[in-house]
């Protein structure tokens, strides 16, 4: 790394955390509409401080988009980001409060430093950077940073449909996703899973009853349960109605790519306290399950009382999240169809299924020009060899913003995998 550079960020580095505390300051819950509005004027004012030419673009129901260019020559690289961060409760489980940045170990914590204010934020620092000691920029960039990532990017798709021909030309995208590995080792990420949330709802007495009655009344805590049991046997084999047979084969250079990931096996169960994953599996086919494997994810269960003590009630609703990660060719739309049908074959043709929010899933090529310049620069910047993953086993909308435009990505970023991001 030059030397110039270098020495700017260690003269900086106070001033780029202070920013970094302050944005982390500021929640930006995109599930519960909160700040979101003020996290894109920060942002804004920070590229604008940059010099980039910025501005807030409104999309109809969600909040802003922040879009930015800089540079005058070279190929076009596509940043995409976003501001937006996953709900920090339950509260009582953080050693610090989630919008108070704390300092432990040489460690931020705090919600969405690591996905994704942290590698956001250092992206523009390192251009900064980059300006004060290198001078002008060898290439274009052009940010694309939205506020609704979280919640599956629901209206991302119309705001590229606004605004395609703004959005057209780029030679490459770097991806938000990526961090450091257990061994700190860089890893990089060349797509990645879909996703469909659904909520599936049952319904019982018009109101919480004594549970005196349980043996005339319907519960409908029960009714989920029974129907939650049908989408995946005790093996942990999806059961779905046809939902295994959509799933397309990995190609060679994705399943090659997936067996040389560096995997830190006993280090991964050690951090998670856990004895074996899941169908006791190891090695290679861990790896290649992690990756390419659709999954069916029961996320959360509300129904009756919770709270403290007894409180002895026949509840009158219950509703599960659910969430499918989806792997080519399943797509949200034909995921949420299927559980519709196989509940409905059941006898559960009561138990209500929405759609809460989905992306397709996302592949590129480990080899592309972009994909290439990420890992040599990951490499020397770290000094190690990077881990290339053919795909994230998350989510994200990169095929709204890439795909669409035939676009060659890589994701980046600086979280670590202690992060215990969501």
């Amino acid at each position: 790394m030059n030397e110039g550079f270098s020495s700017y960020l260690r003269s900086n580095r106070e001033r780029f955390l202070e920013e970094l505390r302050a944005l982390l300051a500021q929640p930006s819950i995109a599930a519960q509409g909160i700040g979101l509005e003020e996290t894109a004027s920060i942002v804004r004012r920070r590229l604008d401080r940059l010099g980039a030419r910025v501005r807030l673009i409104p999309v109809e129901g969600a909040p802003p988009v922040v879009y930015a260019e800089m540079g005058t020559k070279g190929p076009l690289l596509q940043i995409y980001n976003h501001y937006d961060v996953q709900p920090p409760e339950p509260l009582e489980l953080w050693d610090s409060p989630p919008f108070e940045p704390t300092i432990r170990n040489g460690r931020i914590y705090a919600r969405g430093v690591a996905d994704n204010k942290g590698s956001l934020l250092g992206r523009i620092q390192a251009v900064e950077s980059w300006l004060a000691t290198r001078g002008e920029l060898p290439i274009r960039l052009r940010w694309v940073i939205e506020g609704e990532e979280e919640t599956s990017s629901a209206h991302l798709e119309r705001f590229v449909d606004e605004n395609e021909e703004l959005l057209r030309g780029a030679d490459g995208c770097l991806w938000e996703s990526g961090y450091r590995d257990e061994a700190g080792r860089p890893v990089l990420t060349m797509g990645l899973k879909g996703i469909a949330y659904l909520e599936l709802r049952a319904h019982g007495a018009h109101s919480d009853l004594h549970s005196a009655y349980a043996p005339i009344i319907p519960n409908p805590a029960w009714r989920l349960v029974w129907a939650l049991a049908t989408l995946k046997a005790p093996d942990d084999t999806i059961t779905i109605d046809g939902y295994l047979d959509h799933l397309a084969q990995p190609p060679e250079e994705a399943l090659d790519a997936a067996d040389a990931v560096p995997f830190e096996e006993e280090r991964i169960k050690g951090d998670y306290r856990i004895e074996e994953f899941v169908g006791n599996v190891t090695g290679k086919e861990a790896v290649r399950r992690y990756l390419f494997a659709p999954t069916c994810t029961i996320c959360g269960f509300d129904s009756g009382y919770i709270g403290e003590g007894a409180k002895t009630v026949l509840p009158s609703t219950a509703r599960a999240k659910v969430d499918l990660r989806l792997v080519p060719n399943l797509t949200p739309e034909l995921a949420t169809r299927l559980v519709r049908e196989h509940l409905s074959r059941r006898g559960f043709a009561d138990i209500e299924v929405a759609l809460l929010g989905g992306e397709p899933p996302a592949r590129s090529s480990i080899g592309s020009a972009v994909a290439l310049a990420a890992r040599r620069s990951a490499e020397r910047a770290y000094g190690m060899p990077a881990g290339v993953f053919p795909n994230l086993a998350g989510s994200g909308p990169m095929d709204h913003l890439c795909d669409r435009f035939c676009l060659p990505r890589a994701g980046s970023g600086g979280g670590d995998s202690g992060s215990n991001v969501h």
